[in-house]
C-alpha cells in the first residue's frame, strides 16, 4: 500500500499508524534510514538491520559453535598434555 505524507517544520514525517503497528514500531524506538542504489529512501527497524548483518555473516560461521568455546576446548586439550607430560618428567 502507498501512502501520501508530508514534511512538516524540522524534516518530520509521520510513518502510518498500520505500518508502525505492523513493524512493531513504538514511541521513542530508533529507525534507520538508508538508500537504495535508485535512491529510494529505506526506513528499517533496529530488528530488520540485525537480521540483514546476521545474514550477511552466517555464510562464515555456524552459529550453533562458538569461537569461545572451541578455544576453551582447545586449551584445556593443551593443559592435559602439558600435565600429562610434566607427569612422565616426574616419574623419569
Amino acid at each position: 500500500m502507498t501512502y501520501l505524507a508530508k514534511v512538516i517544520a524540522g524534516g518530520k514525517v509521520v510513518i502510518p499508524a498500520g505500518w508502525r503497528r505492523e513493524l512493531g514500531i513504538k514511541d521513542g524506538d530508533s529507525v534507520i534510514f538508508d538508500r537504495d542504489d535508485a535512491g529510494a529512501i529505506l526506513v528499517k527497524t533496529h530488528e530488520q538491520v540485525v537480521r540483514e548483518v546476521q545474514a550477511l555473516f552466517r555464510p562464515f560461521g555456524d552459529p550453533a559453535s562458538s569461537i569461545v568455546d572451541e578455544l576453551i576446548k582447545e586449551r584445556r586439550e593443551e593443559q592435559r598434555r602439558e600435565g600429562a607430560a610434566a607427569g612422565d618428567r616426574l616419574a623419569s
